[in-house]
């Protein structure tokens, strides 16, 4: 996963990862069949741990605390000083998610899976903070605010840029929706 990660799908060769793993060329086909599977299970393993520590931020006390966290989490993981990788995830979308459909189709599982996570945590959020505004839009919002800033941390930007970026993101949290949003489609009134 770290190969492939720093390095890219195109740029991480079979020797490289065998290098990397301590095994044979053998032994790499043999348990993955080839490098384009291998990666993929190394994608599938980045975004199992990403996924299960955004589910720990968010289940952990208040909603807007843990959606907090998730950004935080990932300003710090992608910031520069670690070799600015950004995001596999996002580094593989904008990479090979055109030219390769399997590829694609992960990437957007882990965006509907994020999605998810951040509309389950806005639900249980206390009405102030919605502000009147859907937690589906919200929660889109946020991967979206997310997967930005994730491209921006691998321009190897200064921290006080990704934090800026971030605080004016969790501000829609706090500001009011924009009159007349407050009215759900298809409820009465809403012309």
């Amino acid at each position: 996963m770290q190969v492939f990660w720093t390095r890219g799908f195109e740029r991480t060769s079979v020797e490289d990862l065998t290098e990397s793993m301590g095994i044979q060329r053998g032994s790499l086909y043999a348990a993955f069949g080839d490098k384009h599977q291998l990666f993929l299970e190394a994608l599938d393993r980045y975004e199992e741990r990403f996924y299960r520590d955004t589910q720990r931020f968010l289940e952990e006390g208040p909603p807007r605390e843990g959606i907090r966290r998730v950004f935080q989490q990932v300003v710090s993981d992608c910031a520069c000083g670690g070799g600015a990788k950004g995001c596999f995830i996002t580094n593989t979308a904008v990479a090979l998610a055109e030219d390769d459909p399997e590829t694609a189709s992960r990437v957007r599982s882990n965006l509907r899976r994020l999605e998810g996570a951040f509309e389950a945590a806005l639900t249980r959020a206390e009405p102030v903070t919605l502000r009147g505004r859907e937690p589906k839009a919200l929660a889109r919002f946020l991967t979206t605010s997310l997967q930005g800033l994730r491209v921006l941390s691998r321009c190897c930007v200064e921290l006080d840029v990704l934090n800026d970026a971030v605080e004016v993101t969790l501000s829609i949290l706090d500001e009011p929706a924009p009159r007349g949003s407050e009215t759900r489609k298809g409820d009465p009134g809403n012309g």
